[in-house]
């Protein structure tokens, strides 16, 4: 290496930024790759940054140079470039004067680039923000750096010119600069984003390294924005425009164009977001202007990146380009508040839309590919907004009125009258989506103010609202609020409220946000009498949050705030600080998962076991549901004497009013666990729960196994045996294990490593009521099917059909199911016939258009699917369990195993062949599945032999007597006398 030639020269950049200037540059001379050279380029700054750059140079000689521009360039192109010119060094980094180099930067990036050959080493950006409490730091799209890479070209990876668009987080070669005479443009922003683009696609080795490189020090609370951030200036949306435009020359003039497919999906989902979530807050000449300069840039992007993003980020887009604002506004709330649903939807041939405008008409009046595109944009069908009921929907309330009274103090203010200084009339309407809200429903609301900050949240003030009527697709109210004297707030602590409208429809009440839409519509100040005096304030004013909610602050007086200030720095305050803290951080701990163990164990399990206490739960508190639950029953009907306590999880709607509920994971849950003399469930309580010697643990199980479980699985069998010894105590605590079959002794049991006296072999209580119900259909000749079916809606003509699938682990964050066939196409060709039950695993849940309304009904939230399974006159699954216990009626299976290669192979295994071993026809198409359904009563005959078969192999202890022989085992000393 030639020591007059440094490795690497960083240019660093410098516009009036004295104060950290000094920094960034001794993270380069602190770098531990030595010969590295620093060129300080100034942008003309109006304050010393030049003077301190030079101070620089002067104190390390050879080692910093100093530059500065003959005028400011107004971005940071024209320093970089200058950088460029003047460096020396082999390799060239780029640094901002506000963030600084990780210590091994330079060297890990000159490893990487000369051991490569690469012409670009890019490496690890993370954003510190330097003014949170915890100084928050946030990975640059980590998963780019994940591990080191080479690529020969940029196809290999689209990701890293979609979302690494930075310049500063690189090293370049210098010859591969000059020969491709790159440099940063000038006189527009975002001039990174071009210069990566033309570096990376001219780039002839691009090397990736998992080492952090560079730390972006962001300071959220700034005075000034970023020229990035400062999105209320339409020139910077014009100027983000105009670089994608660029962009997409270069990759056409590069042979690159499969590329922009990407980058159109990347500029729908985040470059375009930006800018649209400030759309409410600038005013309409800013937003005509805005929709003009996105409208043709739009029209370039491919049609199928909208497939490829959130569905509201495509519609967000769609209607800007069809410069629909009365539909984008409310579309751009739901952007920004992800669960609100702020339009009133349309409902056409059986789908949901976003709604009503571009999507009418026919397709054969010459328009029909756009008007077909629309359809498809706006199909919100699968989001299930039409199959929620009011109480869980976040519904828009876009304010539509503020006024002031300047009334008489001490008047009483009324709706329609002048009202008394400080009363403030407040109008809106809500969203009223495919009329949930029905014209006839009586309709309550208050308008409800409490405290943003979460320690005096407690404090709530509530106004009744006067008037609420129906009017179209919406509920417009109104309400006048006397502020001066309703709102009494402390003055300090709780400077902003927030404004909520709770709704009430036929005593169901639905939670809405105030949506402050238009800009100038909330203004003014109000008379308050804050706690503390008036001291402290004597008014209120309205302000819009980020989210686009109406709150209000109580501005407090400039000598309150300074008087605080120097209080809170004072000894008094620093103490006061700290006891705050001491005491969040023992409230934390008190209400941790680690302290809930260390009491259940040290204090709970020293009190008596209470005799008679019987703890319930069914997957995980979740339903009031399966083996428990029958079990639970059976010993009401038998009047025992005993306490019941069942465990919830979300909420406790469905399960029996004759217990006492427990949240799972609550301190009186875990009491009752410590106390309890019996623990019955059929999946696993808490692991961490050591179960007392005086107490039984009934465990129930869930199912007989196909796949495989337990200590069979690879996962556990690479597990330490640490972790190994860990799970065999939790399966110790298990004192009888339920057993239908010697399957299960030869699966379960095994794989549980479970001993021969915990197996008892007595079936399954929740499948007694099964048993039962063949055995009174072979006496009687008859099916009947009992209460549900009504309930259900179920036409008596018609046969009825579950379609019951195992857990699927993809569906994203909602768990959202999607249904391995055609579910119209479905209702279209049997819903003469048949009505479909749908009922996801309990980890999914699926979303039914409302075209198949009548013909298939999603039935996942029933607790329970034995009275399913009771209904149905056959079932269709995939590797369910529910196949067991079907089997026990005798009535058809079908099994549709559309990924069974997958399932098998793929997944955790299986401990036999479906293919070989099913009772019923194996299908693998949707054309296979229609085929085998066209006659139940074919299916009957043919599979009958099969179907016994199999029972008498999974089922031989299912003989419906199984509740009744736990209680005679356990319990018939709480028979009543």
């Amino acid at each position: 290496m030639n020591e007059d030639r440094p490795d690497i020269s960083v240019v660093v950049i410098v516009y009036n930024d004295e104060a950290r200037l000094d920094t960034a540059v001794h993270s380069v001379l602190e770098q531990t790759l030595r010969n590295v050279e620093v060129v300080i380029v100034d942008d003309r700054s109006t304050d010393r940054s030049y003077e301190v750059a030079r101070g620089l140079a002067a104190r390390h000689p050879g080692r910093v140079r100093t530059f500065r521009l003959d005028e400011n360039s107004g971005g940071c192109g024209a320093p970089r470039n200058r950088g460029i010119a003047e460096a020396r060094g082999t390799y060239v980094v780029f640094l901002d004067s506000d963030d600084v180099l990780e210590r091994n930067a330079c060297r890990n990036m000159l490893e990487a680039a000369e051991t490569t050959g690469a012409d670009l080493v890019s490496g690890l950006c993370v954003r510190v923000h330097v003014d949170s409490r915890g100084g928050k730091e946030v990975k640059w799209y980590p998963w780019l750096y994940t591990r080191t890479r080479t690529l020969e070209s940029i196809s290999e990876l689209p990701d890293l010119l979609v979302f690494d668009t930075l310049s500063t987080n690189k090293c370049y070669r210098r010859e591969f600069l000059v020969r491709e005479r790159l440099e940063f443009p000038v006189g527009i922003h975002y001039e990174d984003l071009l210069f990566s683009a033309q570096a990376y696609a001219a780039a002839r080795r691009i090397t990736l390294i998992p080492n952090r490189v560079y730390d972006w020090r962001v300071l959220d609370k700034a005075a000034a924005k970023s020229i990035s951030n400062r999105r209320a200036e339409i020139a910077n949306f014009a100027h983000r425009m105009e670089i994608h435009r660029r962009v997409d020359r270069l990759l056409a003039e590069r042979g690159l164009a499969e590329l922009k497919f990407f980058k159109d999906v990347k500029f729908l989902k985040h470059d375009l977001v930006l800018h649209l979530r400030d759309l409410p807050f600038r005013d309409a000449a800013y937003r005509e202007e805005f929709a003009a300069i996105a409208r043709g840039y739009l029209e370039s992007v491919d049609r199928a990146a909208f497939d490829e993003v959130e569905p509201i980020h495509a519609i967000c887009a769609y209607l800007l380009r069809e410069s629909d604002w009365d539909n984008l506004l409310p579309a751009v709330d739901t952007l920004t508040n992800r669960d609100k649903i702020s339009s009133p939807l349309a409902e056409r041939d059986g789908r949901v839309y976003w709604c009503a405008e571009h999507i009418d008409g026919s397709d054969s009046d010459g328009d029909g590919g756009e008007r077909a595109f629309a359809r498809h944009v706006l199909d919100v069908t699968g989001l299930g907004y039409h199959v929620r009921p009011v109480e869980k929907m976040f519904l828009r309330n876009v304010l539509t009125g503020y006024e002031e009274r300047a009334g008489t103090a001490g008047t009483p203010g009324a709706a329609g009258t002048p009202g008394a200084a400080g009363t403030v009339r407040l109008a809106g309407r809500i969203t009223n989506p495919l009329g949930v809200v029905p014209p006839g429903a009586r309709l309550t609301g208050e308008l409800e103010f409490g405290a943003r900050r979460k320690g005096v949240r407690f404090q709530t003030f509530r106004f009744p609202v006067r008037t609420l009527r129906h009017e179209g697709e919406f509920i417009a109210w109104e309400a006048s609020v006397d502020l001066a004297r309703g709102l009494r707030p402390l003055g300090v602590v709780d400077a902003v409220w927030d404004v909520r409208l709770r709704l009430d429809v036929d005593g169901v009440r639905t939670t809405t946000r105030l949506t402050a839409s238009e800009p100038g519509l909330a203004v003014g100040r109000s008379p308050v009498r804050p706690r503390l005096t008036r001291l402290v304030a004597d008014h209120i004013e309205p302000e819009v949050s980020a989210r686009g909610h109406l709150a209000f602050r109580v501005p407090t007086r400039e000598k309150v705030d300074a008087l605080v200030g120097r209080g809170m720095r004072g000894a008094p305050g620093r103490l006061a600080k700290s006891g705050y803290r001491k005491a969040r951080t023992v409230r934390k701990k008190l209400t941790s998962g680690p302290t809930k163990i260390r009491v259940y164990h040290e204090v709970f399990s020293r009190l008596p076991v209470k005799k008679g206490l019987v703890v319930f739960e069914s997957h995980l508190g979740r339903q009031y549901s399966d083996s428990p639950r029958a079990l639970y029953e059976e010993m009401r009907r038998q009047d025992l004497a005993f306490d019941a306590v069942w465990s919830y999880t979300g909420r406790p709607e469905g399960f029996p009013p004759d217990a006492t509920l427990v949240r799972r994971w609550s301190l009186p849950y875990l009491k009752a666990l410590a106390r309890a003399e019996f623990w019955v469930d059929n999946q696993s309580y808490p692991l961490k729960l050591t179960k007392r010697p005086q107490t039984t643990y009934i465990q129930t199980w869930h199912g007989s196994a196909l796949k495989r479980m337990g200590f069979d699985e690879a996962e556990w069998k690479l597990r330490t045996r640490d972790a190994q010894e860990e799970q065999q105590r939790v399966l110790d605590r298990f004192d009888r294990f339920l057993i239908r079959s010697e399957h299960d002794v030869r699966t379960l049991a095994r794989a549980f490593r479970l001993k021969e006296r915990t197996l008892l072999r007595v079936g399954y209580p929740r499948n007694d009521a099964l048993v039962a119900a063949r055995k009174r259909e072979e006496e009687t000749g008859v099916r009947e099917r009992g209460p549900l079916a009504a309930e259900l809606g179920i036409p008596d003509d018609k046969a009825v059909l579950l379609y019951a699938p195992t857990f699927r682990q993809h569906g994203g964050r909602q768990r959202r199911f999607e249904l391995p066939f055609d579910v119209e196409r479905f209702a279209d060709a049997f819903g003469d016939r048949y009505v479909l039950l749908v009922r996801s695993h309990y980890l999914n849940h699926v979303v039914l258009p409302p075209s198949v309304r009548g013909r298939v009904l999603d039935v996942s939230a029933h607790h329970d699917v034995t009275p399913l399974l009771a209904l149905a006159d056959g079932l269709i699954t995939d590797y369910s369990s529910v196949m067991f216990d079907y089997a026990l009626l005798g009535r058809p299976l079908f099994f549709f195993a559309h990924d069974y290669e997958e399932y098998v192979h793929e997944g955790r295994g299986t401990y036999f062949d479906l293919l070989e071993r099913a009772p019923g026809p194996v299908v693998r198409t949707e054309e296979e599945l229609y085929v085998a359904l066209a006659s139940l009563d074919e299916q009957v005959v043919k599979y009958r032999e099969a179907r016994e078969g199999f029972v008498a192999e999974f089922g031989e202890y299912d003989t419906g007597t199984a509740a009744r022989s736990i209680v005679d085992q356990f319990f018939a000393q709480w028979r009543r006398a």
